[in-house]
């Protein structure tokens, strides 16, 4: 038995595919608001920082402010801390390094020495500096995932707080 579509039930298919597509293309959609891609931004630093590359590690907080700054704070299991921040208006670039089998890494570039290094309690003396760039570890990741981190900055940086 041969079955054909009702022209008004063409267009319900091509609405069922179109919503299906974005199920399969895992919801990848166009952001608009500032607070969705800080949304977006902590759940993309928070799923894919690496801290499995530093045995000694006891704890981690990475975060996308809403007042646009990338912050990672690490503490060691003997009590060392070391603190990362950045405000994304100082971004200027971002890279994707492939590294071991597990693990990868992300260079985040800014304009000159805008990224602040501060080390805290650590036994060869504390460390308050700054630098022009800071490599990240993360799992490994699609292309375009990174391209998504990339677009996040850059729209966030454009809103220049």
């Amino acid at each position: 038995m041969q079955t054909s579509l009702l022209p008004g039930s063409k267009k319900l298919v091509l609405i069922a595919a179109i919503l299906l597509s974005g199920v399969f293309l895992g919801g990848f959609t166009v952001l608009n608001d500032e607070q969705q891609w800080i949304t977006w931004g902590n759940r993309f630093l928070n799923e894919s920082y690496d801290p499995t590359v530093e045995p000694k590690l006891k704890k981690y907080e990475i975060m996308l402010t809403p007042d646009h700054f990338i912050r990672l704070r690490k503490t060691y299991q003997q009590g060392k801390q070391e603190y990362y921040s950045f405000n994304v208006k100082r971004f200027t670039d971002l890279n994707y390094i492939p590294g071991t089998a597990a693990t990868d890494t992300l260079e985040i570039k800014t304009q000159t020495d805008d990224i602040i290094y501060q080390t805290y309690e650590d036994p060869k003396g504390d460390i308050d500096s700054m630098a022009t760039s800071w490599d990240i570890p993360v799992k490994k990741m699609t292309q375009p995932r990174v391209d998504s981190l990339r677009r996040a900055l850059t729209f966030l940086k454009a809103k220049g707080l």
